[in-house]
């Protein structure tokens, strides 16, 4: 249902305007924010929960539902490649993102994160941690998506 809004079907084309963020569906506004950590070939450094290898600002406010990480090079050994991120200096997910060995992306990761902060203000600091890398030392070019909306 439309209120107070504009519908063009005069034969010139079709379409909707005046329509608010707020008035679409969470499904219909999803989107993603891709992070790289570094570049595609360059094994993830050595892991450190107090330096984090990226960092930015919010460019607007957001409610994270999901975070989600890919390898362009799978990681082996024991150790799983596990990512933290943090908004103004707290972690936002209760269970870390891992990625399983020998798998590219945490989607089929035996442990899926749970995110305990949805809300991300605009303008705070993100912050993407390696807390843990494989134990091979081979998994590279990792990509953090945090996939949400608007808000």
């Amino acid at each position: 249902t439309l209120t107070n809004k504009t519908f063009d079907a005069n034969g010139t084309g079709n379409s909707i305007s005046n329509i608010d963020l707020a008035d679409i569906s969470t499904t219909a506004k999803t989107e993603m924010i891709a992070i790289a950590l570094g570049d595609e070939a360059t094994v993830l450094a050595a892991a450190s929960t107090s330096v984090p290898v990226v960092t930015y600002h919010m460019p607007y406010g957001f409610t994270l539902t999901d975070v989600k990480v890919g390898l362009t090079v799978a990681g082996t050994g024991a150790a799983l490649v596990t990512i933290d991120v943090h908004e103004a200096g707290t972690t936002v997910l209760s269970t870390k993102v891992t990625v399983d060995a020998t798998e590219k992306t945490s989607g089929t990761a035996a442990t899926q994160p749970v995110v305990s902060d949805s809300a991300l203000a605009v303008d705070s600091l993100i912050e993407i941690f390696v807390d843990v890398i494989d134990t091979d030392n081979v998994a590279s070019g990792a990509k953090v998506y945090l996939i949400g909306y608007q808000s």
